[in-house]
């Protein structure tokens, strides 16, 4: 074998970092001693992997074929140390979570996955979905919670949770008393909506076809709380998941608006790189998120959409 796994190691540190200076400060090595070994491994097999600009190192084609493979090889390799380990140590895991899964389940899920598994960290970041799918596309997550539909060839979807949107006002507002409203109602007032990008966006664009040039948004955020504290101020009606708005409900401080006209229902999914080696870290915590949902976990997790 012409190449070793430090050589990977140190080529995939400093594909991340565009220069051998800052891989090697990262890698605890001298400068001199990463550059060799990048050019060992290129000339080994007679190719270069990187487009030199300047100081700075820019992977070709080859070198980003190459990443993807060699971060497959390393995980592995990670995996078999792990595995050989007295200790068994399960390892970091990076979870993605779009903003209402991140602020309002996933946290639980965490919390319940960790006492079971006291030697794993894990590293929960939340985003808007199209910003949870990109990073496990780049393989910077090793699992994402999104909402709503996606398409990409790149990414195994799991779905994993029914979901439902609500539009709301304040209970000062005229539609708030109605028992029935129409979408023709709704579309003469303001709106106060997620960002482009999000799953909620997605699905409420998607739920008003052939009226989204007709809806009138004043002002767009977001942050679930944000878009709450705008409708209690009486700026316009909204529309997010139910399962955000139960406290407000519950409290009467915003009230739901009954459109029947639209379907809100939408998915929450698991989603990976079809590609990317799952560590164990990643399948015990996988099947811990779906075994939570099917064994009706409701009072652990937090999963009833009731207002």
């Amino acid at each position: 074998m012409k190449f070793t796994l430090r050589q990977l190691e140190i080529f995939v540190a400093v594909a991340h970092a565009g220069s051998v200076s800052r891989a090697a400060e990262q890698l605890a090595l001298s400068q001199s001693a990463a550059s060799t070994a990048i050019n060992e491994l290129e000339r080994s097999y007679d190719c270069l992997l990187f487009d030199r600009a300047g100081k700075r190192l820019l992977l070709n084609d080859t070198g980003q074929w190459l990443l993807s493979k060699a971060l497959e090889l390393l995980a592995r390799a990670h995996e078999l140390e792990k595995q050989l380990d007295p200790d068994r140590c399960m390892g970091n895991l990076r979870l993605g979570a779009s903003l209402t899964i991140g602020n309002y389940l996933a946290t639980f899920l965490v919390a319940s996955f960790l006492p079971q598994h006291p030697t794993t960290r894990v590293q929960l970041i939340v985003q808007n979905s199209a910003t949870v799918i990109e990073q496990v596309a780049r393989y910077e997550l090793d699992l994402g919670l999104i909402e709503g539909d996606i398409s990409h060839s790149d990414i195994e979807i799991t779905p994993w949770l029914k979901d439902e949107l609500v539009v709301f006002a304040a209970p000062s507002h005229p539609l708030a008393k109605k028992k029935r409203v129409t979408l023709q109602q709704v579309l003469q007032e303001n709106w106060i909506l997620r960002e482009t990008g999000s799953g909620t966006r997605s699905t409420f664009d998607r739920a008003l076809g052939a009226h989204l040039n007709e809806l009138k948004v004043r002002l767009e955020l977001e942050h679930t709380e944000a878009i709450k504290r705008a409708v209690e101020a009486g700026l316009g009606l909204s529309c997010i998941s139910r399962l955000t708005l139960r406290d407000e409900f519950r409290r009467g401080s915003l009230v739901p608006i009954h459109l029947p006209e639209l379907k809100l229902q939408r998915q929450f999914y698991i989603v990976r790189r079809k590609d990317k080696y799952q560590t164990m870290c990643a399948r015990h915590l996988m099947a811990h998120i779906r075994d939570s949902v099917a064994a009706d976990n409701t009072a652990d997790i937090e999963l009833s959409f009731a207002p």
